[in-house]
């Protein structure tokens, strides 16, 4: 993708974002998307827009993904987060889901599905005939708050016995359940992110159809292209660190044109003047480049490669979850510097600097770019180990 180029997801995320910087504090307030900013995302194309072409969408490759998902967070966090939890998890249930499933969730809606929740396998679905009775609690349902579907994600027993994927793991499967079968407990009172909905939930022996569930580490898809052959963790994580880009984004640029205006008390020129500004503003620009650079480089040679028919072993996943990981602790790097050089204004509500803060600070408390990635790509690098269901 060159400079002189827009994709069509960036142009999408950029036409929305009148709407979105509109509508950030009344998300906030309403702990969910507000239904005008939902439209747009609708209205856009960009709510559809990862499916496979045959559920709406037209299957961006990851240069594209990580450049839409970087201008939506750098609008709002809330609404990044919405565009790597709702985009994927409906996308995921278009290229996975059994044909009858695809039909009854996709084709009968007319592939205007959203879709929010919690892979983690919290539930437990005992098999009867046709599907499963799934019982369990599920918490920070992303997505939740705005979405006709629910996913959730839980462990198949069969007969009182857990049923194995292989000798070691569990199977692991995703329930794609209607949002009137889901009881939801809320719980979304937070620091950051409030404006993402992300309720929690529970089911009690809801019965879900076979066609309606997924194995959770597929890489199989039934519909859809090369995107589709990653699976959902290597996914999810690029969609983790183009959001923590794009929230430093946006904190970088506002700090800048903040400085070349503000004045702090007993100060005798702008922050602009300061040569420590001017200091750590190079320097973190240069962080903030490096690892956009990494995140970029690594997901894009990867897919290229097994585009051309190389195996995605372990210790390719494993470059990709280093790559998310390391760009998720740089973002919050430069978000606490910019939060630090604007001084008062960064804690005033409403302002993006202040929400960026509080962001990214909250999403860096996700289990998927948490110290220990850094400690099984560690292993791995070091031969202890082969493989990791952390990766």
């Amino acid at each position: 993708m060159t400079a002189t180029m827009q994709s069509e997801g960036l142009r999408m995320a950029r036409s929305i974002e009148t709407i979105a910087l509109a509508e950030a504090s009344p998300s906030e307030k309403q702990r969910t998307l507000t239904a005008p900013l939902v439209d747009a995302l609708w209205d856009s194309g960009l709510m559809q827009f990862m499916n496979p072409r045959v559920a709406g969408g037209h299957e961006p490759g990851f240069a594209e993904l990580i450049e839409t998902w970087i201008e939506m967070a750098r609008q709002d966090g809330s609404l990044g987060w919405i565009g790597i939890a709702n985009i994927p998890s409906s996308s995921f249930a278009a290229a996975y889901l059994p044909d009858a499933g695809f039909e009854a969730v996709f084709r009968a809606h007319d592939n205007r599905v959203t879709m929010g929740g919690q892979f983690f396998p919290n539930g437990m679905g005992d098999k009867v005939a046709g599907g499963y009775k799934i019982t369990g609690a599920w918490q920070f349902g992303s997505g939740t708050g705005h979405s006709e579907y629910v996913c959730a994600g839980f462990l198949p027993m069969d007969g009182g016995q857990m049923v194995m994927a292989d000798a070691v793991m569990p199977l692991m499967m995703v329930a794609i359940v209607p949002r009137e079968q889901v009881t939801f407990t809320d719980g979304w009172h937070v620091q950051g992110l409030k404006g993402t909905g992300s309720y929690d939930y529970e089911l009690k022996e809801v019965f879900v159809p076979d066609s309606h569930t997924y194995p959770l580490m597929t890489r199989e898809p039934r519909r859809g292209g090369a995107m589709y052959r990653f699976g959902v963790m290597p996914v999810t994580g690029c969609g983790h660190a183009a959001w923590a880009l794009g929230v430093a984004r946006s904190a970088i640029d506002d700090v800048v044109e903040l400085a070349k205006s503000k004045t702090r008390m007993g100060e005798d020129s702008s922050i602009a003047h300061k040569l420590t500004f001017q200091r750590n503003l190079a320097h973190h620009e240069a962080m903030w480049r490096a690892a956009h650079r990494l995140v970029v480089d690594t997901f894009t040679d990867i897919e290229a490669r097994v585009k051309d028919g190389e195996e995605f072993t372990p210790h390719l996943r494993c470059e990709m979850r280093m790559a998310a990981t390391y760009a998720t602790e740089a973002s919050r790097e430069v978000v606490q510097w910019a939060h630090l050089a604007a001084g008062t204004t960064a804690i005033r509500e409403g302002n993006r600097l202040e929400r960026a803060f509080r962001d990214l600070y909250t999403g860096t408390q996700h289990a998927f770019i948490s110290e220990k990635i850094y400690t099984e790509s560690g292993k791995m690098l070091l031969g202890l180990i082969q493989d990791s269901p952390a990766l």
